[in-house]
């Protein structure tokens, strides 16, 4: 019996790993001396502190990013030497895991003094604070995502995420390429990993078999090279899964389509469909249609009920 594949969660990210992933997307440069790079950003979310500069601490979210816009350094500069040392010493010792200083601000000498002393990293971005703000969550949604690798291929097929599935030498691969030259995009083949982030699954693939298939008797493919760099995309949302069955299983094959099966993947009910493969079967043409028919489907156009109503009226003596 077949494992069930491992589920990753992410409890924590490095400030490195923060810094050294993102700092070109979020423009983010390192102000002062390079130290605490070691701690831990615990909360996928980004926290602007203004009430806790005010002295206010009851519900101060230590284990975010801490992000200083124009209000708060508004504020501390109000402040009379001592005690704007004092409020910011007294977030510092919160034990944060780091401070962004937005709109290219950055902060007096002294308060870096404080940031140092606490072994803190403080970086600046020019960016206005609500863009910084938004961009920096989301990318740290991904982060702390959780993730599960799968066996199979995904591709994007006119705008629908399809993962194929199925048992070794079922023709996972030979599909996808199928797909491709029906002008489908291709996300991952093998190994596809798929996260749930923002209340969608979606999937990619590791970095370095990006763009590459294997082909059982040619061997290693780089689909760019032989497609075209469309043929290609870095992610997708996942829509359909495709599960590709033995001829002999044919019976036991939905053939109405009437109730839609679904597959769980990460605990999301993904729409699922089985094709059965077979000598001289074209499975390529019949996931295109399962992909177009899921597409219909999404705009509330249904093709299996709109049959059966016809039935049920004819049935029942109508036109």
């Amino acid at each position: 019996m077949a494992m069930p594949p491992r589920i990753k969660t992410v409890a924590s990210i490095s400030v490195e790993k923060f810094y050294e992933s993102h700092a070109e997307a979020l423009g983010l440069k390192l102000h002062g001396e390079r130290v605490g790079f070691d701690r831990l950003i615990s909360e996928p979310a980004m926290n602007r502190p203004g009430l806790a500069l005010a002295g206010f601490f009851s519900y101060f979210a230590k284990k975010r990013v801490q992000v200083l816009g124009n209000s708060e350094l508004s504020y501390l500069k109000k402040l009379p030497e001592a005690m704007r040392v004092d409020r910011f010493r007294r977030m510092c010792d919160r034990d944060i895991p780091c401070i962004v200083i937005a709109r290219g601000s950055t902060l007096d000498e002294s308060l870096t003094e404080v940031a140092k002393e606490h072994r803190i990293p403080v970086f600046n971005t020019s960016q206005v604070t609500m863009n910084f703000l938004n961009a920096a969550t989301i990318r740290l949604e991904h982060e702390f995502a959780p993730s599960v690798t799968l066996h199979g291929c995904m591709v994007d097929m006119r705008g629908v995420g399809v993962l194929i599935v199925g048992k070794s030498g079922s023709g996972k691969s030979e599909t996808a390429i199928g797909l491709l030259e029906r002008g489908a995009s291709l996300v991952a083949d093998d190994m596809v990993r798929i996260k749930y982030v923002g209340g969608e699954l979606v999937a990619t693939s590791p970095d370095l078999s990006r763009g590459y298939m294997e082909i059982r008797g040619i061997g290693i493919i780089n689909v760019a090279n032989l497609y075209g760099l469309a043929s290609i995309r870095p992610d997708k949302r996942l829509d359909l899964v495709v599960t590709l069955k033995p001829q002999v299983d044919l019976n036991e094959v939905d053939r109405l389509g009437l109730q839609q099966k679904t597959y769980e993947i990460l605990g999301q009910q993904v729409v699922h469909v089985e094709v059965p493969v077979g000598p001289g079967r074209d499975t390529a043409r019949m996931v295109t249609i399962a992909a177009l028919d899921q597409q219909l489907r999404r705009l509330g156009y249904n093709m299996a009920d709109e049959f059966n109503q016809k039935l049920l009226t004819h049935m029942s003596g109508g036109k």
